[in-house]
């Protein structure tokens, strides 16, 4: 072959080559992961996430590709960051807790949403029912609003003098109606007298404390949100701070400094969001798969969290905490 002619048949070929690489990557389904908090505290999740795709053959970066959207808690980003999801014309919406998928539902009633809630998606107007969802959404229920109550016994517990608790709630989220209903039943129960407090930012969250130290509240039990995940540290500074028991919904609070957790195992949660989103990615239809609820839960206690605050952790509950933060 002359010279010329090689470098010709080549410089074709080097030209085709990044048509196929282009081809190959637009072949690749692209997730959009849309969350109302931010990736650090989420890392355990997204974990678990990840390896829910791997069970049914996804691996992000092989065979799959995820644009990630976090809000950083400002859920008044929430419905641009879905409108470019959207717009990138992602082939699944995974979303979750609060607004999250409310915000997902109003962006698209053609691509398939997998969610993840506190609230009950049936009350939140998401899907039909849990046997047969009837849209374009599905995905997991974690039942924290449900497990309120066996939160605060918890706490009540470990916090055996406490007569009057404050509970935090974003009022923004959809779950915290539910959730302040529950509790002032659940109080009543116990003997406890409740007082609600409201955040919506960080600067609402240091007056939600000055007004409990103010009102020499007993102990403080913050709900499930994505604003609240991202104070963790915020709130594991301000308890010590002021010598406040709390009880929270995540490991995630007792792992920065929070005294407990109880609630559903959150990374197996999402390795169930990660097992749906595969399957809709094969061909499956989000009408098709029931929303799944939760069969592992974890109790969780920073022993030394409770020495700064001077709690003497009872061994039953050492006994059944799945973990002890030492």
């Amino acid at each position: 072959m002359k010279r010329r002619a090689f470098i010709t048949l080549l410089g074709g070929a080097a030209a085709t080559w990044p048509l196929a690489t282009r081809a190959q990557q637009s072949a690749m389904p692209v997730i959009g992961f849309l969350h109302p908090g931010s990736r650090d505290p989420n890392v355990d999740r997204l974990r678990g996430f990840d390896r829910g795709l791997k069970e049914v053959g996804y691996v992000e970066g092989e065979n799959v590709a995820i644009v990630y959207r976090f809000a950083d808690g400002q859920a008044n980003r929430l419905p641009e960051l879905a409108a470019d999801l959207v717009r990138r014309r992602v082939a699944v919406i995974v979303t979750t807790t609060g607004r999250g998928p409310l915000v997902a539902q109003a962006a698209t009633t053609t691509i398939p949403i997998v969610f993840a809630v506190n609230e009950d998606p049936v009350n939140l107007g998401l899907v039909a029912s849990l046997a047969r969802p009837g849209g374009n959404l599905t995905g997991v229920n974690f039942l924290n609003a449900e497990l309120n109550a066996k939160r605060l016994q918890l706490l009540r517990q470990l916090a055996s003098t406490a007569a009057r608790v404050a509970v935090l709630i974003n009022p923004s989220n959809p779950a915290a109606h539910s959730s302040v209903t529950e509790l002032e039943a659940a109080g009543k129960e116990m003997g406890l007298q409740i007082q609600i407090l409201k955040a919506t930012n960080s600067r609402e969250i240091d007056a939600a404390f000055a007004t409990l130290v103010r009102d020499r509240v007993d102990a403080l039990f913050v709900t499930g949100d994505a604003l609240f995940t991202t104070r963790r540290v915020q709130f594991a500074t301000m308890t010590a701070r002021h010598g406040i028991p709390a009880a929270f919904s995540a490991r995630e609070y007792v792992q920065s400094g929070g005294l407990m957790s109880y609630g559903s195992n959150l990374a197996d949660t999402f390795r169930q969001v990660g097992i749906y989103t595969g399957r809709i990615l094969k061909g499956e239809k989000p009408a098709d798969l029931p929303v799944l609820r939760p069969t592992k839960f974890s109790f969780v206690i920073n022993l030394q969290t409770a020495r700064v605050l001077g709690i003497e952790v009872p061994p039953t509950l050492l006994a059944i905490a799945d973990e002890v933060i030492e």
